[in-house]
């Protein structure tokens, strides 16, 4: 099991990641350090962009997922928007906590920092075995 999780899937998983990271992360503080928008609207332009380059590069690089089933970008979605909230939903409150003492930009960033590496953890799990899922034979 632990072998299946961490093959060369991963690895290309995490290249793609790596390159979703620097755009998202770029656009994700953009938005809350420069146009001073909001914690969950900066934090979802972040997902809104990585998850665009996310799909054709996972499907087709990562996964190699051949389907041309709409079902797919159905699970594609649902499995980003429940990763999404889940971690940045347990991200703020958790932050929040630990840094009660701290300025609430402090905490959001933070917040923002803890929600992406949620995010990435159940992401993976979420594209591997039900976005991208292999059909079984």
């Amino acid at each position: 099991m632990i072998r299946k999780l961490f093959d060369i899937t991963f690895w290309k998983f995490i290249l793609v990641g790596i390159v979703n990271t620097l755009v998202g992360t770029a656009v994700m503080f953009g938005c809350y350090n420069l146009l001073h928008l909001s914690y969950w609207v900066s934090s979802a332009a972040n997902y809104v962009v990585g998850s665009v380059v996310s799909y054709f590069l996972n499907k087709n690089f990562t996964f190699r997922n051949k389907s041309k089933d709409p079902m797919v970008l159905v699970r594609f979605v649902v499995n980003i928007t429940v990763c999404y909230l889940l971690a940045y939903g347990i991200a703020k409150p958790l932050v929040r906590r630990i840094l009660s003492g701290s300025s609430v930009s402090i905490q959001e960033n933070g917040a923002m920092l803890v929600g992406m590496c949620l995010f990435v953890g159940l992401n993976y799990l979420g594209q591997r075995f039900f976005a991208f899922r292999e059909k079984e034979s």
